[in-house]
C-alpha cells in the first residue's frame, strides 16, 4: 500500500507532517507547495531525520499523487483546493495536521458551530462555493466512519473536542516531539529574541507602531530578531536599523530555530501562533515565551 501523502503548504504544515510521521513510526511522502521556506524547511526536517519518503513540489493541486493515495495529511483543511480534491477523488482517510490558531476554527467548522470558510476570508470563488457542502459531507461521512483525525499541538477545549466525537472524528495530541529530539544548526548569539509578525503585512497594524515596539522591546540589551516569513523588506530595513538589533534570516520556522539551542532564550513576540508552539517546543527548557501588545501589556499565558 502507497505511504500516506502530506499536502502541505507552509512551514508549520510540514512540521506538522513530520510529527505525525514520528508518532506513528510511518514514513510519509510529501507534496509541498513550490515556495522557498517549505522547500528549505523540508530540507532542513529530512537532514535531522524526518521520516519522508519521496518529496515533490507542486503548484496548485498535486492530482497524480492525490489520486494514489487512500490517505491524506491534509495542512489546510480549509484550502479551496483541498475541498475540490477530496469532492473529486473522495480519499478514504483524512488526517488534518494544524495550520496554525485556525485548527481551532477548522474544528468548529467540521462541527457546525461556524460557517465552513476560513477566518476573515475574502469572497470565495463560485467553485469554491459550490463545493464547499460536498467537501463537508465527505468530511463528516468519513469522520462517521472513523477514519478522521484532527493531529494538533493546539489547545481545541473538552466541549469542542466532545463535538468531534459525536461526529466520529479523533484528536491526536502532540508536543513537537520530534522537534524537540532535535538540534538546531543555526547558533544565535543573543539571549533575547524578538519573533517578526505578518501583522504589517497584512494591513492589521501600522508599520511605524510596530517598529516602535521592536524598539522597546530591545532597550533591555542586544537581540536578535526573527522574520517572519511573509514580513516585508521595508519593514525588516526600519528594524534592522535599530541599534543592538540583529536580524537572522534562517528561512526556517521559528520552531526549528530555537529547538534545542545551546542556552536558554528569552523569547518577545505579539500574540501569533508561535506562542503556543514554542512553549511545546521549549517545555522543561529554562527558555521562556513572553507575549505582549502593541502596548507592551502581557497577554494570558496560553
Amino acid at each position: 500500500m502507497p505511504s500516506p501523502l502530506a499536502w502541505v503548504e507552509s512551514p508549520l504544515q510540514l512540521l506538522g507532517a513530520a510529527e505525525w510521521a514520528h508518532a506513528h513510526g510511518t514514513r510519509v511522502d510529501v507534496a509541498g507547495r513550490l515556495m522557498a521556506q517549505v522547500e528549505q524547511t523540508s530540507n532542513e526536517a529530512a537532514a535531522r531525520g524526518a521520516l519522508f519518503g519521496e518529496q515533490v513540489g507542486f503548484h496548485g493541486i498535486p492530482w497524480r499523487m492525490l489520486a494514489t493515495r487512500e490517505h491524506w495529511l491534509v495542512g489546510d483543511g480549509f484550502s479551496g483546493q483541498f475541498r475540490l480534491a477530496a469532492t473529486v477523488l473522495r480519499p478514504k482517510r483524512i488526517t488534518f495536521l494544524d495550520d496554525g490558531l485556525n485548527a481551532v476554527a477548522f474544528a468548529d467548522s467540521l462541527t457546525g458551530a461556524r460557517p465552513y470558510a476560513r477566518p476573515r476570508a475574502t469572497r470565495e470563488g463560485a467553485i469554491a462555493r459550490r463545493v464547499t457542502p460536498l467537501a463537508l459531507d465527505l468530511v463528516q461521512l468519513r469522520a462517521a466512519r472513523g477514519s478522521v483525525d484532527l493531529f494538533t499541538a493546539f489547545p481545541l477545549g473538552d466541549e469542542r473536542e466532545a463535538r468531534l466525537r459525536s461526529l466520529g472524528a479523533t484528536v491526536s495530541r502532540h508536543g513537537f516531539e520530534w522537534v524537540r529530539s532535535t538540534k538546531s544548526a543555526t547558533p544565535l548569539g543573543a539571549g533575547r529574541v524578538i519573533l517578526g509578525t505578518a501583522r504589517v503585512a497584512d494591513g492589521l497594524i501600522d508599520r511605524s507602531e510596530y517598529v516602535a515596539w521592536v524598539r522597546r522591546q530591545a532597550r533591555g540589551g542586544p537581540a536578535v530578531y526573527l522574520p517572519h516569513r511573509r514580513e516585508c523588506e521595508q519593514t525588516l530595513a526600519e528594524v534592522a536599523r535599530i541599534g543592538g538589533v540583529t536580524v537572522v534570516h534562517t528561512g526556517l520556522p521559528v520552531e526549528l530555530v530555537l529547538a534545542a539551542q545551546d542556552r536558554p532564550r528569552e523569547i518577545v513576540t505579539l500574540p501569533s501562533s508561535a506562542v503556543v508552539t514554542l512553549r511545546r517546543v521549549l517545555a522543561g527548557s529554562e527558555s521562556v515565551v513572553r507575549e505582549y501588545d502593541l502596548a507592551d501589556r502581557p497577554e494570558l499565558a496560553l
